[in-house]
């Protein structure tokens, strides 16, 4: 839902609103809200943080987050999970995880609700790949398939139980079929 305020507010004015739930996206001058996580949706993310965290986590390789707001190049977005490498997690001067990001990720995953837009979510996929980050998926749970989206490349489409999915360089170590994904929708 785009909520348009009574006047146009910049990026800034929008950082220091008060956060919803569920949050609101700053793109292009508007305020978007996300539509609220169903079933399929929240247990693919859930277990995709899971299995991603122990794996790359543990490596110190890389870190994923649900629901992180990224501010960055205009727009503050809220991807279904982020993946930012170890090196790349901004710090505070404790050493702790920062509350503000303000870079685009290494690699974002969105997962679409049944009322929510594929051309909005796929329009943030490409902003985030323009400005740095190396893979974007698009799971659809309500066709069990995976759009995957590659720097300046055509995206590739996947819909068998097999296939395996295409990380970034920097993931390599983390495995996950088509069929593992949506297997967890059994569980």
């Amino acid at each position: 839902m785009v909520r348009t305020p009574s006047k146009p507010i910049t990026l800034e004015e929008f950082l220091a609103l008060p956060e919803t739930k569920p949050a609101s996206e700053y793109i292009d001058g508007q305020i978007i809200e996300k539509p609220m996580p169903k079933g399929k949706h929240s247990t693919i993310q859930g277990e995709l943080i899971i299995a991603l965290n122990g794996t790359l986590k543990s490596q110190k390789i890389a870190r994923a987050f649900p629901e992180l707001r990224c501010t960055f190049s205009g727009r503050s977005i809220v991807p279904d999970v982020t993946v930012f490498t170890w090196n790349r997690i901004p710090r505070d001067d404790n050493g702790e995880i920062a509350d503000s990001f303000q870079a685009a990720p290494n690699w974002m995953i969105e997962i679409l609700s049944p009322d929510q837009n594929q051309t909005k979510v796929t329009k943030n996929i490409l902003h985030c790949l323009d400005n740095g980050t190396q893979l974007g998926w698009l799971i659809d749970p309500s066709v069990q398939s995976v759009l995957v989206y590659f720097p300046k490349q055509q995206p590739a489409f996947f819909e068998v139980a097999t296939d395996v999915l295409p990380v970034p360089d920097f993931a390599k170590s983390f495995q996950l079929t088509l069929g593992e994904l949506f297997g967890w929708l059994l569980e």
